[in-house]
């Protein structure tokens, strides 16, 4: 029972931030958002195997609060990839020298970008059914609404019926790609405040790697260029919109590996505040635009190990790893 009970009770915490998203509200939307995080700390601070209590106490719950479907959409989308990210980063084996040796933060990263892209196309097939037409009027309604709100009707710099068309189809073509981003950087938040919280409390079973020095292996930039040639063949199906989300959430990963990587490099430096204010400052005032270029660092620091070659900033260097 030293499981179960805190299973139980995650999951009905969690139940209940999902259920409240039926009042429409300000602060219900942020209460949603934080849905996942009762289920990472049960799994991190009690067993793996509480995650899995959490999942199914919660998808039953709101199977009878609300409905089966949402029950199901539960479980998928919010419950059970928050368990399998606690499972990945509590995996474990002893090393030569006696000491344990943990899951690698960087092949975590991955797994992140991985999970947010299952759960992407996840939530689109519980949504419509298995539906792909379904799956694509919803993203062209996304994207229409989007191109609305950027470029106003009526306005003298307006855009004509047929380039508003063609940008609405292009931003529903590559909804999955930027959806998949975005939930790749929430659940790497989600799993980074867990592990602090559960630290907090000293039930974190794993010391937790700096997040500086986090590289993800080589095989996640070949996954990358394979899943955006898969992507622009232009497949009319679920795998094409999997491939284009799993494109975009490894795309945010080098991203954050990129973020990472001017933390480890600016480390002892005097100035590193005012580096790291002025990076995020620019990062706010792109819009975003500044992930293409720490992406691309993030993909050369993995592809020709750059912190490796030159040495961080002060800080403990990073190790050697084999090629995959």
């Amino acid at each position: 029972m030293n499981f179960v009970l805190p299973g139980i009770g995650a999951g009905l915490v969690s139940a209940l931030l999902t259920a409240v998203i039926v009042k429409a509200t300000p602060l219900a939307a942020v209460l949603y958002l934080l849905s996942p995080i009762p289920v990472l700390i049960v799994s991190l601070g009690w067993n793996h195997r509480s995650g899995l209590v959490a999942a199914a106490v919660g998808g039953v719950a709101i199977a009878l609060a609300i409905s089966p479907l949402s029950g199901l959409g539960f479980a998928l989308v919010t419950a059970l990839p928050a368990w399998w990210l606690a499972y990945l980063a509590l995996l474990g084996r002893p090393s030569e020298n006696g000491t344990m040796e943990w899951y690698p933060l960087g092949r975590l990263l991955a797994w992140v970008a991985a999970t947010a892209a299952l759960t992407v196309v996840a939530a689109g097939i519980v949504s419509t059914r298995g539906s792909y037409e379904a799956f694509l009027g919803n993203a062209r309604e996304i994207a229409e609404l989007f191109v609305n709100l950027q470029f106003p009707k009526g306005q003298p710099d307006s855009l004509d019926d047929a380039t508003r068309k063609e940008l609405v189809e292009l931003f529903a073509r590559i909804t999955p790609f930027l959806s998949a981003q975005g939930f790749t950087v929430v659940l790497a938040l989600y799993l980074w405040a867990a592990a602090k919280i559960v630290a907090l409390s000293k039930r974190l079973p794993r010391p937790w790697s700096p997040v500086p020095e986090l590289a993800m292996p080589r095989a996640a930039a070949a996954l990358l260029v394979a899943c955006m040639v898969v992507a622009m063949l232009g497949l009319e199906n679920f795998v094409g919109v999997f491939a284009a989300a799993l494109a975009g959430g490894l795309f945010m990963a080098f991203a954050l590996q990129g973020l990472a990587a001017v933390h480890d490099r600016t480390r002892g430096n005097a100035v590193r505040g005012f580096i790291l204010s002025a990076l995020y400052v620019v990062l706010f005032l792109s819009q975003g635009i500044l992930m293409v270029a720490l992406s691309l660092f993030g993909l050369a620091d993995t592809l020709f190990g750059l912190r490796r070659r030159f040495g961080g900033g002060g800080g403990p260097k990073l190790p050697q790893t084999p090629s995959p």
